[in-house]
């Protein structure tokens, strides 16, 4: 099938693969702009241009979707469908009636749940234990279009935001493949399902400042955030008024006593715990959070037992 192929990140570009490898003819490529990157903010394309390059595909980078003129270059390429894929762009109305068979959407949850811009991080924050990928024909709401097909995936009890993005994003390809197989043998029209409106929920984008960790809140909820934030931004927290960051805990209640091992007026979120064995334990609001591994700003990633070894907390200190 003759595509064009419009996405930014890792997500999309595994998306991307996925179709060249089944053989699709992708007519242009659809990527935002290169944008600085690293310390020396050095333009860096992204690594759906990476992967176009890499097979020799046509690239195209416009700021909008709105210009006639980027209009009238995606007319010209005569592709039956777009496949969208974390593009970044919106699709205005003219461009989402260009391919006769529309324009459709890759997106890393199970919709209605999750619609916006962070679905895989707001689903490990919300203590689901299923997502998905759904494939949807899009219109101008967001995410809004009738759903093609849905491919649910169980969420790890461990796993962190950037290993479950992997994994959706490789059966996000695989999905895509199928998807435009069924299209090909059909005879006729293909229709998708319409989305339930009662079960929308909202994936609004994550900021820095959502990642602190508020110690006031259950130990299980601090450790979703940790998961969720993994590896963007990076849950934290402030110690001795330096930020300080949690890659990794797990949840440790009251082991061996631990609260009552703290002195007495120094029971508060966020006091570290004394004599409870490897590991930093925090009391939270409700339970104990063990941090497994930790980072000081300027410094490098560090199991907590390295961290404690060159920067002991006794008990009674305490994280905000």
């Amino acid at each position: 099938m003759r595509l064009i192929f419009a996405g930014t990140p890792e997500f999309a570009a595994c998306a991307l693969k996925a179709l060249i490898a089944a053989g699709h003819a992708i007519a242009l490529v659809l990527t935002q702009p290169d944008r600085p990157s690293g310390r020396g903010m050095k333009l860096t394309p992204s690594p759906v241009k990476v992967v176009a390059l890499q097979y020799g595909l046509p690239v195209y980078q416009p700021s909008t979707l709105r210009d006639v003129e980027v209009q009238a270059c995606l007319r010209a390429v005569s592709a039956e469908v777009m496949i969208v894929a974390a593009y970044g762009l919106i699709l205005p109305q003219a461009v989402l009636d260009i391919p006769p068979r529309g324009c459709i959407n890759l997106h890393a949850s199970l919709l209605p749940r999750w619609r916006g811009a962070a679905p895989i991080q707001r689903a490990i924050l919300a203590g689901d234990v299923e997502t998905g990928i759904t494939l949807m024909q899009m219109d101008a709401g967001l995410d809004t279009g009738a759903m093609l097909s849905r491919h649910p995936l169980t969420i790890g009890a461990e796993e962190t935001a950037g290993e479950l993005h992997d994994r959706l994003a490789m059966l996000g390809g695989v999905a895509i493949v199928e998807l435009l197989l069924r299209w090909a043998v059909a005879s006729g029209e293909v229709f998708g399902e319409a989305q339930d409106e009662r079960l929308v929920t909202y994936a609004a984008k994550i900021d820095k400042a959502q990642a602190r960790l508020d110690w006031q809140r259950p130990a299980v909820e601090l450790l979703r955030q940790v998961r969720a934030y993994h590896p963007v931004p990076g849950a934290w927290t402030l110690l001795e008024g330096e930020p300080f960051k949690v890659w990794k805990a797990e949840i440790a209640w009251h082991e061996a006593g631990a609260e009552a091992r703290v002195d007495d007026g120094e029971r508060m979120p966020g006091a570290v715990l004394a004599g409870v064995g490897g590991g930093i334990f925090i009391l939270c609001g409700a339970g104990v959070l063990r941090l497994l591994e930790v980072q000081v700003a300027g410094g490098r990633r560090l199991t907590a037992d390295a961290f404690l070894a060159g920067h002991p907390l006794p008990a009674g200190s305490r994280l905000v």
